[in-house]
């Protein structure tokens, strides 16, 4: 049986402009030391310069993996809750989202989902190896893919936070319903570098 493995990783740390930082750099290269040794096929990041600044640089650690963009991968809010789904700790969060703006960012989710939240695609590689995949994107894509993984309610994408060059892993096998392998790991990155982008008060 023929495995998609997707490391998935929030960019590392940013300025206000989006751009990324020495820390940012410094988180990516851990992360691209940590996945040195497996054999990734493609490194898909987000249009934004800071997701894609961040998959260049953990991609000098990988061996010929190219780099390409994923505009699936874009940051956005994925569901929009209605007001009975949305916790206290959210209100007024999704105040101005009108009805198409909405709509759009759901679309934007079901492609995230629809291209890369499968197993492998044997009949188009005529092949049935393991693909290996990371995926560098931003917080909320992660979350909805976590979400998705564990066949929660749309409205549990809220609160699954992930730090700066932080590590989710999901396995996606055919036949089976996917594996969540890890979530918001830190291990690659020292103290001093972790929890960078969490919210404040949920931070251990």
């Amino acid at each position: 049986m023929t495995t998609r493995h997707l490391y998935l990783a929030r960019h590392g740390a940013a300025d206000a402009f989006g751009n990324l930082t020495d820390i940012g750099r410094r988180q990516a290269g851990l992360l691209g030391e940590r996945l040195a040794g497996l054999p990734v096929d493609a490194v898909w990041h987000s249009p934004l310069p800071r997701a894609a600044a961040s998959a260049h640089e953990l991609a000098r650690h990988l061996q010929n993996a190219p780099v390409a963009e994923a505009a699936e991968l874009i940051d956005h809010v994925p569901y929009v809750p209605q007001a009975a789904e949305t916790p206290p700790s959210w209100a007024g969060f999704f105040d101005g989202y009108d009805d198409a703006e909405a709509a759009s960012g759901q679309k934007l989710a079901e492609a995230l989902v629809a291209r890369f939240a499968k197993s492998p695609d044997t009949t188009a590689t005529g092949t049935g190896r393991d693909t290996h995949e990371v995926l560098v994107t931003h917080a909320y894509q992660i979350a909805w893919l976590v979400r998705h993984a564990l066949d929660a309610p749309p409205s549990r994408w809220l609160g699954l936070n992930s730090a700066n060059a932080a590590l989710t892993v999901i396995d996606y096998r055919t036949g089976l319903p996917p594996t969540l392998v890890m979530f918001n790991d830190m291990s690659h990155l020292p103290a001093d570098l972790r929890w960078t982008g969490f919210p404040d008060g949920m931070r251990p």
